[in-house]
């Protein structure tokens, strides 16, 4: 198989010393990390100017013999094919796996300097947005990024729906009404960090806290979301550390103030806490009986008992004992109680 370093080296003897001292600081060939023009200078003892204009110099000479080596040109058409199969657009260690297959060695410092001196196609540096990835043509570009833009706001027009599930079903509608070829979109969505998962496995926008949760407070919020039942405070504090969150150690004092002080989060039993919006309501065991009873109308004590825990963690005889306060309840002939009339 062709060596990519064998390659490279074969290619530097058309440079002078100084040229390739630079090239190899500049392209990281050596060390891994690409070198600034002050720190070659500083080396070298020369100018950060003068180091811009050796390692131009440098890159005219490259330019030549990259696109007379046979060899070179195999590795780069090779990299463009693979990138027109995948719409334009690839992740840099996507492209690098499949560059292991015809060229031993080459990694992103070497494919970088052919980029440089041949033009061949382009690459796209990490930014808060993207991970690095190289793309064809600027239309390529443009078309992944709006395929990219447009999914996202999709998503945000349907968080309730993509948090019940329904990614995969509304990215397959999106992209039949796009009329993309399903690989090049799959592709398109890999080159993003828009796009993320969380430790149970949803997908949506990165910047949900549903997805991605940065704060103890979300991250109670998702194990109960998730958990679908309420949970003591030390086990959402165990939960969340055996959960793949993060390295901060969730404590379970910490975790207990954030469930005091939101108003998502419904103490229904002794230290027990779970969701509002799974139906359980703040309030003393009165202020719960008079919602059951108002929303139901008379119930006998049994029936009360059970709807009241659906909602809360009372013991029957807690139940029981607030229906007997006459200032509140009131017992009809037949056994049932209903609220009070003020």
């Amino acid at each position: 198989m062709l060596s990519a370093p064998k390659i490279i080296n074969a290619l530097f003897n058309s440079l002078a010393d100084r040229q390739k001292e630079v090239i190899v600081g500049r392209f990281g060939l050596k060390s891994g990390e690409g070198e600034t023009l002050a720190a070659i200078g500083d080396t070298m003892g020369i100018t950060r100017e003068r180091v811009r204009q050796i390692e131009k110099s440098a890159l005219g000479l490259l330019n030549k013999e990259v696109l007379k080596n046979s060899v070179c040109v195999h590795i780069l058409n090779q990299s463009k094919k693979q990138l027109k199969n995948a719409g334009g657009v690839m992740r840099q260690d996507v492209l690098l796996q499949y560059g292991a297959d015809f060229a031993e060695g080459l990694n992103k410092n070497y494919l970088a300097l052919l980029l440089e001196a041949s033009g061949a196609f382009y690459f796209y540096p990490e930014d808060e947005n993207y991970h690095p990835f190289y793309y064809l043509t600027k239309d390529d570009l443009r078309t992944a990024v709006g395929f990219i833009d447009g999914w996202a706001d999709n998503l945000k027009s349907n968080k309730n729906k993509v948090l019940s599930g329904d990614y995969k079903t509304l990215l397959t509608n999106f992209i039949k009404t796009e009329k993309a070829n399903k690989n090049h979109a799959e592709n398109y969505l890999n080159i993003t960090k828009k796009i993320g998962a969380n430790p149970y496995g949803d997908v949506g926008l990165r910047d949900w806290a549903e997805i991605n949760p940065t704060t103890t407070r979300d991250r109670i919020y998702l194990v109960l979301r998730k958990t679908g039942q309420p949970l003591h405070f030390q086990s959402i504090a165990k939960v969340i550390n055996e959960t793949s969150f993060g390295s901060q150690e969730a404590l379970a004092p910490t975790v207990h103030n954030e469930l005091i002080k939101d108003e998502r989060f419904v103490l229904v039993g002794r230290g027990m806490y779970g969701l509002r919006e799974h139906g359980y309501e703040p309030g003393v065991a009165r202020e719960v009986i008079q919602k059951v009873l108002k929303k139901n109308g008379p119930l006998h004590p049994n029936d009360v008992v059970q709807h009241v825990n659906k909602q809360r963690f009372f013991k029957p005889n807690t139940v029981i004992i607030n229906l007997q306060n006459k200032d509140y309840f009131e017992r009809l002939s037949d056994g049932r109680y209903r609220v009070r009339e003020s």
